[in-house]
């Protein structure tokens, strides 16, 4: 069994916790919280040691799962890796790229699994579209990523809070590099910037268009891919996908009539949607099972060091370009 540590059991470090109860190959070592109150409360809800700091954790723990605030993320990975031990860090994985290169030195040194929390990943509806096999090839994405005001997470720029999610999952989809990125955003409420839009230009002619808001007055966490002959959408909130796509005659689908028939310069065109079946999932669950499995295998998570730093670096990019360096 691995023994894993939580450490920072507010909102979402209760429910890491919960699910990690029911993670096979994992045992909840304990748990700590700057918050002492805080921490009493879980490790009592949950019949679980209460460790009094961080290195106490550390000692009793061969993995530790880190869900604070993202200022702290940096220093807490970094003693965790220099105590060779095995680290799930909620995103964003740190503050600056200099600090992510850091941590991935000292991770291959530790030669220590780590997994970064990209939760969306993991989400219904984008494990229903991969599953259907379908071979994505976008050439134009659409991202909105909206959510009303909660201090939770204000403490960075709202691109690292929320955008940081549609970055990671175009990166993960377009296999080609950034070449070129335009940001545009408002501090409203904060002292950083809590609306934004992005649009990141990738060398094989991608375009990626991304929206994020934490000051809205209503949820969405949609995104829209087009590629040739096809139109994917996946609505991450309400854990749905479709899939439409255009066929001659010859490629049809024959198991259902088409949504449109219609004429081309090509000839005869037919327009199918596929909405694929979307598994009952806990999204958090399913990372800390990757997260265990990786340990246990000592292969690479789903969600690497270099995809966080791939991710952060665009994020950081996005940020000077509303708030430049003088």
């Amino acid at each position: 069994m691995i023994k894993i540590g939580v450490t920072g059991v507010g909102h979402l470090g209760n429910i890491h916790v919960s699910q990690l109860l029911h993670v096979e190959g994992a045992e909840l070592s304990g748990v700590f919280d700057t918050d002492r109150a805080r921490g009493e409360d879980v490790a009592a809800k949950y019949s679980c040691r209460l460790f009094s700091s961080f290195d106490e954790l550390l000692e009793n723990s061969d993995a530790v799962d880190l869900v604070t605030p993202t200022p702290t993320h940096y220093e807490l990975t970094r003693k965790a890796l220099q105590h060779t031990k095995h680290v799930f860090v909620e995103k964003p994985l740190c503050q600056s790229v200099d600090e992510a290169k850091s941590l991935i030195s000292l991770a291959q040194e530790a030669e220590a699994v780590v997994q970064v929390g990209h939760v969306e990943r993991f989400n219904p509806a984008l494990i229903a579209l991969q599953e259907t096999g379908f071979k994505l090839e976008p050439m134009f994405i659409e991202a909105h990523r909206l959510a009303e005001w909660n201090p939770r997470g204000s403490d960075v720029s709202v691109i690292l809070d929320l955008m940081i999610h549609d970055l990671d999952i175009v990166l993960s989809m377009v296999d080609s590099e950034a070449w070129r990125v335009s940001a545009n955003g408002v501090a409203v409420v904060t002292s950083t910037p809590d609306i934004c839009n992005a649009r990141i230009e990738f060398h094989n002619g991608c375009v990626a268009n991304l929206t994020a808001s934490r000051i809205s007055m209503k949820r969405m966490r949609k995104m829209r891919i087009f590629q040739p002959d096809a139109y994917i959408t996946i609505d991450f909130l309400e854990k749905r996908s479709e899939i439409y796509s255009l066929h001659d005659a010859e490629t049809a689908p024959t198991d259902k009539p088409p949504l449109f028939k219609f004429e081309t310069a090509d000839g005869e065109k037919y327009l199918h949607v596929d909405a694929p079946p979307v598994p009952e999932v806990n999204s958090i669950r399913r990372e800390l099972e990757s997260f265990v499995k990786a340990i246990q295998t000592r292969s690479e998570p789903p969600v690497t060091l270099l995809d966080a730093y791939a991710s952060l670096t665009i994020a950081q990019d996005i940020l000077q370009k509303i708030q430049p360096v003088h």
